[in-house]
């Protein structure tokens, strides 16, 4: 580990130390190691589009509104290959939460997080993403149990 010394103006400390006590940091190196990854997340998402990631959509809608869960669930269904798992919460009389845990191209994930939020209905919809490197493993996880193969998703950051 490395220390780094940095020059910050008043207001700019002061702002920080707000964003530091909102979020519950002890302390303020993990904060700013923190705001570093997500900018070389985002950074590198930018860079390599279609690489592999991870990613979490979570967004709620009206489940009254007109075919909008019909429309929803054809969306998923037509992007299965990018779903890996899909939680549905009733939130009150007209409102569900629904978060989806998605795999593959980064270009390919963001384009359907971005239709998904676009519906009309669609409301507080937000991707988290994770780029990582896919690996194809052979070798047992259980002691005595034969080789399978599966992926391992080794996170970038």
């Amino acid at each position: 580990m490395q220390r780094m010394t940095i020059t910050l103006d008043d207001d700019l400390v002061d702002e920080f130390e707000r964003f530091l006590a909102a979020r519950g940091y002890e302390n303020r190196s993990e904060a700013v190691r923190d705001l570093i990854r997500a900018r070389l997340e985002a950074e590198r998402l930018d860079a390599d589009p279609e690489g592999q990631c991870v990613a979490n959509l979570s967004y709620v809608y009206n489940h009254h509104e007109r075919e909008l869960a019909g429309r929803l669930t054809r969306a998923h269904h037509h992007h299965h290959d990018l779903a890996v798992s899909t939680l549905h919460v009733h939130l009150d009389h007209d409102n569900c939460m629904e978060t989806a845990v998605l795999r593959g191209a980064a270009a390919r994930v963001r384009a359907f997080a971005d239709s998904v939020i676009a519906q009309p209905g669609v409301r507080h919809g937000k991707l988290s993403i994770l780029q990582v490197k896919v690996s194809e493993q052979n070798h047992p996880h259980d002691s005595g149990a034969q080789g399978q193969s599966h992926l391992h998703l080794k996170p970038l950051v």
